[in-house]
């Protein structure tokens, strides 16, 4: 039995191919991983010396060889394949154990030239895994240290490694190749500033955890980051307290900090159910805490808290007083994690940067029936410069910041989605209804339930998407709304901007429609 041995990642190798040589198993090896074998005392016979020919060209040509690939390729169960190897005095070759040049790592090192990356393209590992995956059945063929054991273990007692295992690292290598190739493209096509949707779609990611069930305890679940540097990304995370993350946490946590990114100023979002339900902003971020809480205290209750500053004492002591699934912020006092972790359960997380927006050239994706539906994520908000007022009341300075305020919420609210703000605050919130006037009207009935008779008084009203009769701005005269912004663009247009007026309300158009669903 021989085995060909070439690895980047050396872990474990040297005590294998000890094993492997007390198992009576011949080894050939190359480049680096022969050097290190010898200099282990490991017999091993250079790449070369069975080619017959030379390594060349800085390591790039040395296993790219007739001897070395029909000796992988060779069917044992076809006599024609044999008698052709033995014609030409090839030897088979019976097990591979490659990993693969360190692309990965060589991306992501800080000013990684173009020229190291491509020169870290393997060619002949690729090459001898899937020559050696092709013909499973006669070649055992090992691309994760994680299974070295495993192989091990059957040669020691079956004094084979099975069919059932070989056919188990075929798929291994098979994954592995596509994900090694997914990165190189992924790589050359950010280098050049390829932002086009392509013909084909491959991505590559990897397992964070496995989880204990998806949306409901009778689906699998696993959580994946997406390979590359990830600044600001929940998948950057770290975990102070609490169990670990569930499917529902992720997305609705995800959800949370999408919205929280649109804010420069102290701020900190409520989410529930992957939908904003408190929403806060002001100068300190204690006051921003209280906005947010107040705006809709049975909402939060199980719900995610996230936070673009540091999380205080008297936040944590606050915090702490109701059930909270995730809290989310860049840092926390001392005092401000001790009260947190006094309960068990409450997942504490610390993302350095949270403020990171996501890059624009990120793609959204929804997995459908047979197919998937890509978009570019919905990076913009609005163009300040579009901003229209349409009515014969103008809106106030103040109004203004809370339209802006509102036009940032309402875009991370599921449609038909209604944000209603006073003071940098929301006090009510309409979403994911089958009609607009449904989520007009449960958002003020909401706000009046939950914060009072008044609170939509002087508030502005923000919508996702136009307005396509002027039922909307009827029953926003009725909560007493005195300010509209919408992305405008109906064919009834005229009918809101006649009863805005009609009332005195000043209304805005930004041109820009956020529809999230």
């Amino acid at each position: 039995m021989r085995a060909l041995i070439s690895v980047s990642d050396k872990t474990g190798i040297v005590e294998l191919a000890k094993e492997l040589v007390e198992l009576g198993v011949e080894i050939i090896s190359t480049g680096g991983t022969y050097n290190k074998l010898k200099e282990e005392g490991v017999a091993a016979i250079e790449i070369s010396e069975l080619t017959g020919f030379p390594e060349c060209l800085d390591g790039r040509v040395k296993t790219l060889h007739p001897v070395v690939h029909a000796g992988l390729l060779a069917m044992r169960s076809n006599p024609d394949h044999m008698k052709q190897i033995n014609d030409l005095e090839i030897d088979t070759i019976d097990m591979v154990i490659v990993n693969l040049y360190p692309f990965k790592s060589t991306i992501m090192k800080e000013g990684v030239t173009r020229a190291e990356a491509v020169e870290n393209i393997d060619i002949g590992g690729p090459t001898m895994l899937r020559s050696a995956a092709k013909n499973y059945q006669d070649v055992a063929v090992v691309v994760d240290p994680r299974d070295y054991d495993k192989v091990l273990s059957e040669l020691k007692t079956k004094k084979e490694v099975t069919l059932e295992t070989k056919f188990y690292l075929m798929q291994k290598v098979f994954m592995h190749t596509s994900n090694y190739d997914t990165m190189i493209a992924d790589y050359l096509k950010k280098e050049r500033q390829d932002f086009e949707l392509p013909e084909t779609l491959t991505m590559t990611f990897e397992k964070v955890q496995d989880m204990r069930y998806g949306e409901n305890p009778h689906q699998k679940a696993a959580f994946y980051r997406q390979v590359g540097k990830q600044i600001g990304s929940l998948v950057d995370a770290v975990q102070h307290n609490g169990k670990e993350l569930s499917f529902n946490n992720i997305n609705d946590t995800n959800g949370a900090l999408e919205l929280l990114k649109e804010f420069t100023e102290p701020t900190v979002v409520g989410c529930k159910h992957g939908n904003p339900c408190g929403v806060g902003s002001a100068d300190h971020i204690y006051d921003a805490w209280v906005k947010a809480f107040n705006a809709d205290k049975m909402s939060i209750f199980g719900g995610i808290v996230v936070s673009n500053r540091e999380i205080t004492k008297r936040m944590a002591e606050e915090m702490n007083e109701i059930f909270l699934e995730v809290i989310v912020a860049p840092s926390y006092e001392v005092e401000a994690l001790e009260i947190l972790k006094m309960k068990k359960n409450i997942r504490v997380l610390e993302l350095k940067d949270i403020e990171v927006p996501q890059s624009s050239e990120a793609l959204d994706m929804k997995k459908v029936n047979g197919g998937l539906i890509v978009q570019s994520i919905d990076s913009q908000l609005y163009q300040e410069e579009d901003f229209k007022v349409v009515t014969k009341t103008q809106p106030t300075q103040e109004q203004l910041e809370d339209m802006k305020f509102g036009m940032r919420v309402v875009k991370f609210v599921k449609s038909n989605g209604i944000a209603v703000v006073k003071n940098k605050q929301t006090v009510g919130i309409g979403p994911g209804q089958v009609n607009r006037i449904w989520a007009t009207t449960q958002c003020f009935e909401h706000a009046e339930e939950l914060i009072g008779k008044d609170a939509t008084r002087n508030a502005v009203l923000a919508s996702d998407a136009f307005f396509p009769f002027d039922d909307v701005v009827e029953a926003a005269h009725k909560a007493g709304i005195t300010a509209i912004i919408q992305p405008g663009g109906a064919m009834r247009d005229q009918l809101s901007i006649d009863k805005c007026d009609e009332y005195g309300i000043a209304m805005v158009f930004t041109g820009m429609r956020h529809f999230k669903h």
